[in-house]
């Protein structure tokens, strides 16, 4: 069969492209896999033992695709095709007791090195609390990553807390050696290690390896780089696939600058461009084009589309954040109405914290969604911890909430404790909490009993403040301080929007209206999954991924570019970020924000990300904005009394409840009494829906 058949001229060169140093520039869509594929099946056909050939890819996936492909197109089995990972591993156990180890070692998995971690750190004597296990693990892996040198270490590491990595770190390799054990970092540093150490053992490989492809090289870290500089070295017939413009991975310690630096490392390389996109509509390439230009650190790569002109990309700025999600709703109906697929339609966003009000309103509206890369916000483990404990403040006598915080965060309480205290309950006949008698235990029945007491003079939203400061939730979340526990903390202050939202739109403080209502929404077996469903992600999520429509969400300064990032001066891994978003689209796009939004609990205005304004606006469709808060039918009368000054005996009107009689007033508080089935309410005083009659 004719290989090259199905290419365009640059992918004809790069496929033909044999001996020395490579690179290809592979723009978004531009078929870089076919590239990749052909390639390998066009050196077997060209005489080159496949044994010979190294294929290396980032994901056990794209590695299994890889050599799938290469397969079919030519009948004759591969030589190695997949992960950095998986090679270092072989290359280990093939060498292993140059390395001191035995054919059995053990890998440790990230459980297990924390667990390890913590071990290490009470051997020290230094407080867990203090030191966090998930820091020191993140740091260890940095140094191995990195490849530092000890000099390097001593160099870098200047804080107390990092200070304390290097002493764990020299514990914890010792361990290590002793056990015959290596962990995930290892598979990586321990080649270039034994490389570097033994010139015989990479002579070897370099004879084995004769030709190299790396696909994604872009997101190497800098032990990558050294292992490919060294295993290509002799031969150099490297061939390396990337694009600076999705170089999205800085915080798992990618370098984009080894793929900007490539043709530094080897001057006589060959690149090739390859800028035709089979992806995108024209509209969409340009929305791409127009904004990644403006970062200074790039190759020149201008995409070009061959689909046709298509529409323009849509831009629509909201009133508020429900109304920008209720127009995502509009427009996803009519593209259903237009034949497109709910499978096939991307909802990306810049935080998994994003996915929360999306998911609610899909919900309401009977939108199928699946989410990828996290768990429905619901089902998140730190919200079913925060409602725990609210169920638990509402109802004491709530056992199955009881058994999931009681030890949440840790307070030596153990599963023997609770499993005693379940049998005392029961053979006394009373609840869990009724039954508490343990020292440890009668700490956390106290606490809560403070925080049913406290309660009783804050609203929801203060409440949920109280109890992740006073349960040591914020402290566990701030302290350990990792991306995962980052991301969980923001979902925690995404949880006061929902309390918040709760209280504008009802003006009720009462804990167990807000439960009964969140209850609707939060039953996840209500969300049936089907297989065509609306994806909601990430927009780190969504790489190498495609729909036919798009809508990146929540385009504001602060959201996106992300706060942390213009703080960190990060902008331009940002604005790569919202190239990569753009590029999943195939023939629509909508980018939306909102003037005013309830984030974490606050109400924030916030002016649209710079991103829109880098769009070259012949390529927008703007739709005209409804910048003034959308009227309530038949509701107006009840927005005029903002400071009115309640007394005992009034008789008032609630927009939701109706008629009713204030019988107590506090300072931010007042109690009514409603007819029907709401009975006694305590509401916020400043709540804008209720009218004195």
């Amino acid at each position: 069969m004719d290989l090259l058949s199905n290419l365009n001229s640059n992918q004809i060169s790069a496929v033909k492209h044999i001996d020395g140093p490579c690179l290809v520039i592979a723009g978004a869509g531009s078929g870089k896999t076919k590239v990749l594929t052909t390639r390998i099946a066009y050196l077997i056909e060209q005489g080159i033992n496949p044994w010979n050939i190294l294929a290396i890819t980032f994901t056990n996936k794209a590695a299994k695709e890889m050599k799938e492909r290469i397969e079919s197109i030519i009948k004759v089995e591969t030589g190695f095709v997949g992960t950095f990972h998986s090679l270092g591993l072989r290359i280990i156990k093939e060498n292993h007791q140059l390395l001191n180890l035995t054919n059995n070692f053990t890998i440790l998995d990230s459980d297990d090195v924390v667990s390890l971690i913590k071990k290490i750190l009470k051997d020290l004597h230094y407080d867990p609390k203090e030191y966090s296990p998930s820091y020191i693990r993140n740091r260890i892996s940095f140094i191995k990553n990195e490849n530092l040198s000890r000099g390097e270490i001593n160099k870098f590491f200047n804080t107390q807390a990092e200070h304390v990595a290097i002493e764990v770190y020299d514990a914890y390799q010792e361990i290590l050696n002793k056990n015959n054990s290596v962990d995930f970092d290892d598979l990586l540093k321990l080649p270039v290690d034994l490389f570097n150490k033994y010139p015989e053992v990479l002579e070897k490989y370099q004879e084995k390896y004769k030709y190299i492809l790396v696909d994604e090289y872009q997101d190497t870290n800098e032990v990558q780089y050294q292992f490919n500089k060294k295993l290509a070295n002799k031969y150099q017939n490297l061939f390396v696939v990337g694009d600076p413009n999705q170089s999205i991975y800085a915080f798992r310690n990618a370098n984009f600058q080894n793929i900007l630096n490539f043709e530094k490392d080897y001057p006589n390389c060959k690149v090739i461009n390859l800028d035709q996109n089979y992806r995108s509509t024209e509209y969409i390439l340009n929305t791409a084009n127009s904004i990644i230009k403006n970062n200074k650190e790039r190759k020149e790569l201008e995409l070009k589309g061959n689909l046709g002109l298509g529409i323009k990309t849509k831009y629509i700025r909201s009133y508020d954040d429900k109304q920008e999600i209720n127009i995502v709703i509009e427009e996803i109906n009519k593209l259903i109405k237009e034949g497109y697929l709910y499978n096939n339609i991307g909802i990306l966003y810049r935080t998994n914290a994003q996915s929360r009000l999306v998911e609610e309103m899909f919900l309401k509206a009977n939108i199928p969604y699946k989410i990828v890369g996290a768990y429905y916000f619901y089902s998140r483990k730190e919200i079913k911890d925060l409602l725990c404990y609210l169920k638990l403040l509402s109802n004491p006598s709530d056992d199955i909430s009881l058994k999931r915080v009681i030890n949440t965060p840790k307070r030596g309480i153990g599963d023997t404790s609770i499993n005693k205290l379940e049998i005392l309950a029961k053979e006394k006949n009373i609840s869990m909490f009724d039954a508490i008698e343990d020292k440890k235990q009668l700490d956390f029945k106290n606490l809560i009993l403070e925080l049913k007491k406290e309660s009783e003079n804050l609203s929801l939203t203060e409440l949920i403040d109280l109890i992740l400061d006073k349960t040591g939730i914020r402290y566990e979340l701030e302290h350990d301080n990792t991306l995962e526990n980052e991301l969980r903390l923001d979902n925690l202050m995404e949880f006061k929007s929902i309390t918040a939202s709760f209280e504008e739109h009802t003006g009720s403080v009462n804990l167990e209206d807000f439960l009964a209502e969140i209850s609707l929404i939060a039953d996840i077996s209500d969300h049936k999954s089907n297989n065509n469903e609306v994806t909601l992600m990430t927009i780190h999520s969504a790489k190498g991924l495609e729909f036919d429509a798009v809508f990146i969400v929540g385009m504001e300064e602060g959201i996106f570019p992300h706060q942390q990032s213009i703080i960190e001066g990060n902008i331009e891994e940002e604005r790569r970020l919202c190239y990569v978003g753009i590029t999943r689209a195939r023939k629509k796009l909508f980018l939306t924000n909102s003037k005013r939004r309830m984030l974490y609990g606050k109400e924030c205005f916030n002016p649209p990300s710079r991103f829109i304004d880098e769009i070259n606006k012949e390529y927008l469709d703007i739709v005209n904005p409804q910048l003034e808060e959308p009227k309530k039918l038949n509701k107006e009368d009840f927005y005029d009394d903002t400071n009115t000054i309640y007394k005992n005996g009034d008789v008032v009107m609630h927009q939701i409840y109706g008629r009713g009689v204030v019988i107590k007033t506090e300072d931010n508080f007042i109690t009514i009494a409603f007819a029907k089935n709401y009975g006694i309410r305590k509401l916020l005083s400043s709540y804008k829906g209720l009218k004195k009659l």
